[in-house]
């Protein structure tokens, strides 16, 4: 006869202190969202669960977390309507439904994302990789879900491109060329700037998801910044990109007003209360610190501020 095995988890704990979060992280999942009509998205992918623990339990069913995932992904791939924060809000809500003495369940998940693309200049085919994020709060009023990625692009300092555009503008006019032809020539010809490799990161929360495609909210992270980088870079490419990049120097608070207005052009129909984060972070160059500049902002106010009705 099996012995029946207790249940220490629903025991009383030494300490009544109530959790915000238990669970389990680091749970490594392959995922693949089943698309119409063309080849499903795959990802290896890391999750994050968690609910909260009330004082009078000693602990939570893990396996509970580990057996919801596994379910959800199940479920995810028969379907052609599964997007990336479906998982995690699906997931959420079973967790409610499986850990009756919780009031709050939160499912995270990262992967790494990989698109096909052309290079700029030479038009080879090549890939970019993004990192997407995907999470979900479910308690017993509704469920709450967030899609984004991280992308990394180049940038250029307008500071430092500007010193270099006084001494040049400086030296033509020592070399006797006129003031019209030296701005015609410094419009045509960028000067140049310390440049940086940049990190830009969206995301977007709102109750039930945002209606937002992840492919576009991609390429409005890495349109933010100065210019694009690829995996596959012939010399024409690498010019292509020194040169776009130098055109259209930028802060780091410029990139981060830039992904703002990228969101409000791209999806009109995101709810007013809908959640925007906006992270840029630069590793510098020339200092031995980052730049930084971040914003969170519901859809809301970002669409006042970027169509000027402040």
């Amino acid at each position: 006869m099996t012995p029946q095995l207790p249940d220490v988890q629903a025991s009383s704990p030494d300490v009544t202190v109530g959790l915000n979060r238990v669970g389990v992280t680091g749970v490594e999942k392959l995922v693949e969202i089943a698309r119409e009509d063309k080849r499903p998205y795959v990802l290896m992918a890391e999750f994050e669960v968690f609910v909260d623990l009330p004082s009078w339990r000693k602990g939570a069913d893990m396996s509970r977390n580990m057996e919801v995932i596994d379910e959800t992904l199940e479920a995810a791939v028969s379907r052609t309507d599964y997007r990336l924060e479906d998982i995690c809000g699906n997931a959420a809500e079973r967790l409610l439904e499986k850990h009756d003495y919780t009031e709050q369940a939160e499912v995270r998940m990262e992967a790494e994302f990989v698109t096909r693309e052309q290079t700029p200049a030479s038009d080879l085919p090549t890939q970019s990789t993004a990192d997407v994020i995907a999470s979900a709060t479910a308690t017993e009023d509704g469920t709450d879900e967030e899609i984004g990625a991280c992308v990394t692009g180049m940038t250029v300092c307008p500071c430092s491109q500007g010193m270099s555009a006084a001494r040049a503008r400086e030296t033509l006019r020592e070399q006797g060329v006129d003031d019209e032809t030296i701005e015609e020539f410094l419009r045509e010809v960028p000067q140049p700037g310390h440049s940086q490799r940049g990190h830009a990161t969206i995301t977007i929360e709102s109750e039930g998801g945002p209606d937002v495609d992840l492919v576009e909210l991609i390429e409005v992270a890495r349109d933010s910044m100065s210019a694009r980088i690829y995996n596959l870079a012939k010399r024409p490419d690498e010019d292509h990109m020194t040169y776009q990049a130098h055109l259209d120097a930028k802060f780091v608070e410029d990139c981060v007003r830039a992904m703002a207005e990228g969101v409000v052009e791209e999806f009109p129909e995101l709810d007013d209360d809908a959640v925007v984060y906006m992270e840029q972070s630069n590793d510098e160059s020339i200092h031995q610190h980052n730049a930084h500049a971040e914003r969170l902002a519901d859809v809301a106010t970002l669409r006042s501020e970027v169509n000027g009705d402040d």
